[in-house]
């Protein structure tokens, strides 16, 4: 899996275990609720950049975003 995909299922993972509605998420970081979706199904990247801002919407670090075992059943 690609980082972009890890980082993406980690997003919805904790929008999921939160109960965020994707478009607050999506207000909180900066991005319209359509530029946010684009970029959750793949249709706009996720630059590294913007992992900060889309973690502090989230109340995470930006490291959980990038764990490849985050959501993952132990």
């Amino acid at each position: 899996m690609e980082w972009n995909e890890i980082i993406i299922n980690n997003i919805r993972t904790i929008i999921r275990e939160k109960g965020y509605l994707q478009k607050s998420v999506a207000n909180r970081a900066g991005y319209s609720k359509q530029t946010f979706n684009n970029m959750l199904n793949g249709r706009r990247a996720i630059r590294a950049d913007e992992i900060p801002r889309i973690a502090s919407a989230l109340g995470c670090e930006s490291s959980d975003l990038y764990d490849d075992h985050a959501g993952q059943a132990e």
